[in-house]
């Protein structure tokens, strides 16, 4: 999962030195395709892992899930309708909620599948 999420970040990242560069416009909408299909393919991931291990806080994880898919659908649909200023706020989205997220939410299952002796 660790190497899921740095590809996640690699994308912010890249979001960013393009925002800074002047060309946040230009890569948005590539950017907005790559996150929909690579975290729908961590979140099943993820999701079947808690799923093996019986994980309770599943269902909660699941709406976190849902929550970061619909707000970046909803950035793209605002994208496809022709704003390309959405880069700063984009940006700041997916810093705070992926820190958030990895930092905090998944903790909590990554403990919980370590003491089940999964590393």
């Amino acid at each position: 999962m660790d190497n899921q999420h740095r590809k996640l970040f690699e994308l912010v990242n890249e979001l960013g030195q393009a925002l800074h560069a002047g060309r946040g416009s230009d890569v948005v909408g590539r950017i907005l395709l790559s996150l929909i299909d690579y975290t729908e393919y961590h979140f099943l991931a993820e999701e079947k892992l808690m799923e093996r291990y019986k994980f309770a806080g599943l269902p909660t994880h699941r709406g976190e899930h849902k929550y970061l898919t619909e707000r970046v659908q909803a950035f793209e649909k605002e994208f496809d309708a022709g704003n390309r200023d959405i880069t700063p706020q984009l940006l700041m989205f997916l810093q705070k909620w992926l820190t958030n997220h990895i930092q905090v939410v998944d903790q909590r299952y990554g403990d919980f599948l370590n003491a089940q002796g999964v590393h």
